[in-house]
C-alpha cells in the first residue's frame, strides 16, 4: 500500500523530469539548427549540428508522444519509452554514441506499447499509431546500421505523420465513416509506406511515391477531420481546429515539393521539404493539442488565451519566409525565417508556461 502512494506521489515529478529532458533536445536541436543555417554560434559538442533531426524527431517528438502513451495506458513499464528517449537525446547531445542506442531502445518500448493496445483494442487508429512506431523503429535500426540521416528521415517522418493521423482517426471516430472512407485511409498511408520501401534502391522516385502519400493522408484529413464542425465553435475547440486545418497545408505543401523535386540529400529544397512537414504540419498539431497534452501529462491546467494565435501566426508567416527563401534561393530569407522559428517555438513555450502559471494561481486563489 505505502509503495503505491510512493508511486503515485513519484509518478508527477518523474513526468516533469522526462517533459524536461524532452525540452533539452527540443533546444539543443534548435540551437544546431542555427549552425546549420549558417548562424556563427559555438557549440558545446562539436557534432551538435550534424544531430539536429535525431535531437527534434527522436529526443523531443519521441520523448513528448511516448509520454503521452505512457500516461494514456498507465502501463508503469511503457515510461522505459519516454525515459530511453529522452536521456539518450542528453547523452547524444553530450556526443556520446550510446544516446542513438537509447532513443532506438525508447522506439522499440513504444512499439510493444502499441502492440499491447492493438491487442486490446483492434482498429483502424490503433494499428496506424503502431505502423508509426514500427516505421521510427526501422529508421533508428537504419541510422544505428551507419545510414546517413537525408536517406531514413522520412522513415522519421511517417513515424510522426501516422501517429497524428492515427491520433485524429480516433478523435474522429465518432462519426461512422464507410467502408470506402476507410480504405481511402489506407490507401494514403499505404502509398506513402510503398514510397519508403522504394526508396530503399531508387531514392528519387521513392520520395515522389511518398510525397504523394503525404498529399493523400492530407487531402484525406482536410476532408474528414471533425475540426471543420469545430471551427464554428468559439476559444480553445476554434483555436484548436484553425491549428489544425493549417497544418494540413503544410503537410501537402511537403508532399508537394518532394512530388515535384524528387527530395535532395541537403541544401534548399531538403530543407524546404522537412522544414514544412515538422514545422508546418508537426508544430501546429502541437500547438493544437499543447493545451489537451499538457494538462494530461503533467496534471496541471492550462488555460487557452486568445494570445495563442499570435504564435500559430508567427510559425506560418515566418515558415513561409522560410520556405521562399529555400525555393527561391533567397539565403537571407532563409536564414531570417529559420531564425524567426526559433523565436517562435520559443514564444509557443513561454505562452504555455504563462497560461499554466496563471492557471495555477487561480486555482490556489479558489
Amino acid at each position: 500500500m505505502h509503495l503505491k502512494r510512493f508511486h503515485r506521489k513519484l509518478a508527477p515529478y518523474l513526468r516533469y523530469l522526462l517533459l524536461l529532458l524532452g525540452m533539452a533536445s527540443l533546444v539543443s536541436a534548435m540551437w544546431g539548427g542555427l549552425v546549420r543555417l549558417g548562424f556563427n554560434m559555438p557549440l558545446p559538442e562539436p557534432r551538435l549540428a550534424a544531430f539536429h533531426g535525431p535531437l527534434m524527431i527522436s529526443g523531443f517528438l519521441g520523448t513528448l508522444i511516448s509520454l503521452e502513451r505512457a500516461v494514456g495506458t498507465g502501463y508503469r513499464w511503457a515510461y522505459l519509452a519516454p525515459a530511453s528517449t529522452g536521456i539518450g537525446g542528453v547523452i547524444l547531445i553530450a556526443g556520446l554514441p550510446a544516446g542513438a542506442l537509447l532513443m532506438s531502445l525508447g522506439s522499440l518500448v513504444l512499439l510493444i506499447i502499441f502492440i499491447a493496445i492493438i491487442r486490446l483494442q483492434s482498429s483502424l487508429f490503433t494499428i496506424a499509431m503502431g505502423t508509426g512506431a514500427l516505421l521510427w523503429l526501422i529508421g533508428n535500426y537504419l541510422w544505428l546500421a551507419g545510414f546517413p540521416v537525408w536517406e531514413i528521415v522520412f522513415w522519421w517522418a511517417g513515424f510522426v505523420a501516422l501517429t497524428i493521423a492515427g491520433e485524429r482517426l480516433e478523435i474522429t471516430r465518432i462519426i461512422r465513416f464507410t467502408k470506402g472512407v476507410k480504405a481511402a485511409f489506407i490507401g494514403a498511408v499505404g502509398i506513402y509506406v510503398f514510397g519508403l520501401l522504394v526508396s530503399i534502391s531508387h531514392p528519387v522516385a521513392g520520395v515522389r511515391l511518398l510525397g504523394l502519400g503525404m498529399m493523400a493522408v492530407m487531402l484525406w484529413l482536410m476532408r474528414y477531420d471533425i475540426a471543420w464542425r469545430t471551427l464554428r465553435s468559439q476559444g480553445l475547440p476554434r483555436f484548436m481546429a484553425v491549428s489544425l486545418l493549417s497544418g494540413y497545408v503544410w503537410l501537402g505543401i511537403a508532399g508537394a515539393i518532394a512530388v515535384t523535386t524528387g527530395g535532395a540529400s541537403s541544401g534548399p529544397i531538403y530543407d524546404a521539404i522537412l522544414h514544412a512537414l515538422f514545422l508546418g504540419f508537426v508544430f501546429s498539431m502541437i500547438f493544437a493539442h499543447a493545451p489537451v497534452i499538457f494538462s494530461a501529462v503533467l496534471n496541471l491546467p492550462v488555460t487557452y488565451k486568445p494570445g495563442f494565435y499570435v504564435h500559430l501566426t508567427l510559425l506560418h508567416v515566418t515558415l513561409i519566409l522560410r520556405i521562399s527563401g529555400d525555393l527561391s534561393g533567397w539565403t537571407g530569407g532563409r536564414e531570417a525565417g529559420g531564425l524567426l522559428n526559433v523565436f517562435v517555438i520559443l514564444l509557443f513555450l513561454a505562452n504555455t508556461g504563462s497560461s499554466i502559471y496563471s492557471s495555477i494561481g487561480k486555482t490556489k486563489k479558489i
